[in-house]
This record gives C-alpha cells, structure tokens and sequence, in this order.
C-alpha cells in the first residue's frame, strides 16, 4: 500500500490510501466508519497504523479492497493537499550511504569556499593538500549521520521557502525507510523485519552556509536547518510492495529537465547496517526515519549548478512515485 497524509477542504490531516494508479485518495477514517460505523484507534494517523502494525495494516487493506465502500470515502487527488507521510517523525536520523556522492560532494564544496578566499586557487590548492572536506576514513568504519530537525517537514507540492541568509541552495536526491517495530540491540540480520515502508527525501541544503559550518566538526546546522528544508513524500510505501530496495532507479528533473540521478544498489551502507548501528544500546520506536544521504549525481553541488527562485524540483524514485516542491523567496 501506498499511505499518505493529506488535509481535506476542512483542513484537518488525515490517513489514506493511494488507489487507481495513485489518482485517487482513500480516506481510511472515512471508509471505517462507512463499513463498521465507528471509528479505529489505528486510523487516526499514519503513525497510529505504523504503531498498530500488522492488524492495521490488515485492516487498511481490507477497507482498500472492499467494493462496497463509499463513494465519499474517496476523493480525486488533485482535491486534497498531501502533507508528509509522517508529518512529524518521532526521530530523523539522516546517513552518507553512498560513496560516489561524497566524492564528488566533498571535491565542489571545496570549490565552493575557496571562492570566498582572497586569492580562490591558492585557498583550493592548500585545502587539497591538507585534506580539508575529504572524506573521513571513521565513514568507511561505520555508517555515520545526523539528526535532521523533524519539525521543519513538508510534502510534496509546499513551497519550500528559500532561507534568507544563503544565496546557494540546492535539492538532495534521497529515498528513506521508517521503522515499523520497535528494538534496541538489533542484529543487521534480522534489520528488514523493523522496516515499515520506504518514501523519498529531499533534503534542502544551504551549500554557502554548509560549507563554512562543516570546518566546526559539528554537522551541517544552518546549513540544514529552515523552515521547509526537509521534504518526504509522497507516501510511505510499505515493504512488502517494495520488495528488494536496492535496486531502485532514482531520477532528478529541474524545470522538467533531467540533471542527475542514480540507483539505490550503489548503496555502500545498507539500511540494515544502518538500523543495526544506531540501534546499539538504543532502543528505535515506530514512526523514526532514515534517510540514505544522497545518491551519486543527486544533488546540484556534484555538478555545480544550483537552484534558482521558482524553479521546480522533482525527485522520483522508482516503486516510490515523484516528490515534488517549488523553491520561492519572500
């Protein structure tokens, strides 16, 4: 199933499905109480299903196969707002798994603070030589990440709002998993049971100020962290449809125009070790995200063309479907 959170005309966010070739919106809640005519503590969000695991889920397909549900339980999607599958995650935990991104990541963003030096060839040469934003031997060790703000996400078609101090932004090409069964001390072997579903991230970036962050050995911070910059969507997938997730076509359009894009098989780190690795004396509860970190040629920074106001993002990734966002400024 492909679940999703959208906003009705009243403005109230909930539970559905994507049926009909993901042209139209079951209403879960509404479809429950047109068959049982009462209500089902699992369809009061999509965290609720997470959390009630198989029996919802059972009980969601159920209301999707039925051919006696009503029409009003379902709605055109072009009429409703898709929010975020999981509007707020519980936790967000964002991974470097793919190599080739952070190759070429770390040789432009180089690139892109010799250009505020004096004399930007020198700056770029003596960086070079220093080994400044080269990637770290601790990433070959183990699968390394940080916490994205979970209050800053969106869903596809928001506007995500250009953050007044930057004047380089740029998209993230990035598919995730949610956990769906809650552990502490999970062996990488026995990983796959704790994923729920997969959807795809963007993860806006403030390059000029990423860059100058990174030297504080902290993490991204400003770089990452606006309002808008986190975006999921446009539904959580549950495993069982994806089936194996390392193969999956993963495409980057601005503008309609295609400009990168990869395949989740060029993963380095594994969802599983990365579950196994964060869940060492940890216990993960449902509903926490993890991002895969960028696909090789999924960003604007490998190839140093970035975004401009108004332009159109559109991430899709194969099992998944298409996220898409306008970047705008105020």
């Amino acid at each position: 199933m492909k679940l999703v959170t959208f906003r009705n005309g009243r403005g109230r966010a909930r539970p559905g499905v994507l049926i009909d070739n993901d042209r139209k919106v079951l209403d879960l809640s509404a479809a429950q109480r047109a068959r049982h005519g009462k209500a089902a503590k699992w369809f009061a969000s999509v965290l609720a299903i997470v959390e009630g695991g198989d029996e919802a889920l059972e009980a969601a397909a159920k209301l999707v196969k039925s051919k006696s549900r009503s029409r009003d339980c379902v709605l055109d999607r072009g009429q409703v707002q898709l929010l975020a599958p999981i509007p707020a995650p519980p936790q967000m935990r964002d991974f470097l798994c793919f190599e080739k991104h952070l190759k070429q990541g770390f040789d432009a963003a180089r690139r892109v603070r010799a250009q505020s030096a004096p004399d930007p060839a020198k700056a770029l040469a003596e960086m070079e030589a220093k080994g400044v934003l080269a990637i770290p031997q601790t990433w070959y060790e183990r699968p390394i990440f940080y916490h994205p703000n979970r209050l800053n996400v969106v869903g596809t078609g928001t506007d995500v709002e250009w953050p007044a101090y930057s004047n380089l932004l740029d998209f993230e090409l990035e598919f995730g998993c949610f956990i769906g069964k809650p552990g502490r001390d999970i062996p990488k072997e026995r990983a796959r049971e704790h994923i729920f579903g997969y959807t795809i991230f963007n993860d806006i970036s403030a390059r000029d100020e990423q860059t100058q962050e990174m030297g504080g050995q902290l993490g991204p911070g400003k770089g990452k962290d606006f309002d808008t910059g986190n975006v999921l969507g446009p539904c959580v997938v549950t495993s069982d449809e994806i089936g194996d997730p390392y193969r999956l076509k993963m495409e980057v359009r601005v503008n309609g125009e295609r400009w990168g894009g990869g395949n989740s098989s060029e993963m380095h780190w594994k969802f599983e070790d990365c579950i196994a690795h964060a869940s060492r004396s940890e216990t993960l509860y449902p509903g926490e995200f993890f991002g895969s970190g960028t696909v090789g040629n999924g960003c604007g920074l490998e190839m140093m063309r970035f975004l401009k106001p108004g332009d159109l993002i559109e991430l899709e990734v194969e099992g998944i479907g298409v996220l898409a966002n306008r970047v705008v400024k105020r």
